[in-house]
């Protein structure tokens, strides 16, 4: 198979256009079947709902070559369920799990020339995207929806890649609130984030975590990942808030930690003064995999986990077995992979 010609082991996290992505409709109470399309553009109605009433969500998750040649997508049926999810909240058409993952591995198999090689560090990236389509004035759900799939290759979320990289606690603004939708993965989260992010890194620092609306007293997550912390005794906890988007990658490393490491695991609401009592922290996702935190910063006080460039045990572990896996290097003995015919 020709691969594209790209620099793969300089890739960065952004968008590299394709050859085709897939696109289905839902009208008249169905959804069509899948049309390759090779623009990289859509047509929408100025008045979709997806524009004015944010009725839109999205996913992400990535595609590897093995040593062998063979290609897989990592934990797709979580994705699909997760989409189905943000769905429902948002109230639009769920896409069916099988035509999900029929999107999912035509984009791929249409742009085998762009998965990374193995060993490069770089993936190809899968976004799907729903949309509503209905022009709409009035504050209502659409009718007619847009699911679409793309592809793009791409490098480590922070171009720094597995380093750990200083980040702040901050306290005023916020992502999401309870009985909100910062569970789901929808746009609106992320555009809260941008002001935040901007400002925390004008002052040196590569991200904020962020603490709960309601009591301003437990971590909640960072603005593209979920937060993770390792103790002193060795217990890997992260935060559980319905304000917090359910991570596919976080689900994976705690299912790894208790039954590969075996650390005790705890899901469940984090006090910001149990930062003092970690010895690792991090942030997990999709994209970035694991990003280790060098400190983390809270009312002035700057908390350090590691003093080099060397990251924690047992984030290096869990990263390193995670991504083993996903690129076949250690057995898939969970069946998180989904091999994908690219003949």
């Amino acid at each position: 198979m020709d691969k594209a010609n790209l620099d793969w082991s300089n890739l960065p996290f952004g968008y590299v256009k394709t050859d085709f992505h897939v696109e289905s409709y839902y009208k008249d109470g169905k959804w069509s079947s899948l049309q390759t399309m090779e623009k990289d553009t859509i047509e929408l109605s100025m008045a979709a709902t997806c524009l004015h009433y944010g009725q839109e969500a999205f996913e992400g998750l990535k595609v590897f070559e093995h040593k062998d040649g063979t290609v897989s997508v990592f934990r797709v049926d979580e994705n699909a369920l997760r989409l189905q999810r943000s769905a429902r909240k948002l109230v639009m058409q769920e896409v069916p799990q099988d035509l999900f993952i029929e999107a999912v591995e035509k984009v791929v198999q249409l742009n085998k020339r762009f998965i990374p090689p193995y060993g490069t560090g770089a993936t190809l990236y899968i976004r799907p995207l729903l949309l509503g389509i209905s022009g709409r004035l009035g504050v209502q759900p659409s009718e007619e929806y847009l699911f679409l799939v793309f592809a793009s290759p791409v490098g480590p979320y922070f171009k720094e890649g597995l380093k750990p990289l200083k980040f702040k606690i901050e306290e005023k603004m916020k992502r999401a609130a309870p009985g909100g939708t910062g569970d789901v993965k929808v746009g609106g989260n992320y555009a809260a984030s941008l002001r935040v992010t901007r400002q925390a890194q004008k002052e040196g620092f590569k991200e904020v975590v962020y603490l709960d609306a309601a009591t301003n007293q437990y971590l909640d997550e960072s603005g593209p990942a979920n937060f993770f912390g390792i103790t002193k005794d060795g217990k890997y906890i992260t935060p559980k808030s319905e304000t917090i988007l359910p991570s596919i990658t976080n689900k994976s490393l705690m299912h790894l930690a208790e039954h590969d490491l075996g650390m005790t695991v705890e899901n469940r609401p984090v006090r910001v003064e149990e930062i003092h009592h970690l010895a690792e922290a991090g942030c997990c996702g999709t994209a970035a995999v694991i990003t280790p935190i060098k400190s983390l910063t809270y009312q002035g006080e700057t908390i350090t986990y590691c003093e080099t460039d060397e990251v924690g045990p047992y984030s290096k572990k869990l990263y390193d077995l995670l991504t083993s896996i996903q690129v076949g290097d250690v057995p898939d003995k969970y069946g998180w992979n989904r091999k994908i015919d690219i003949r």
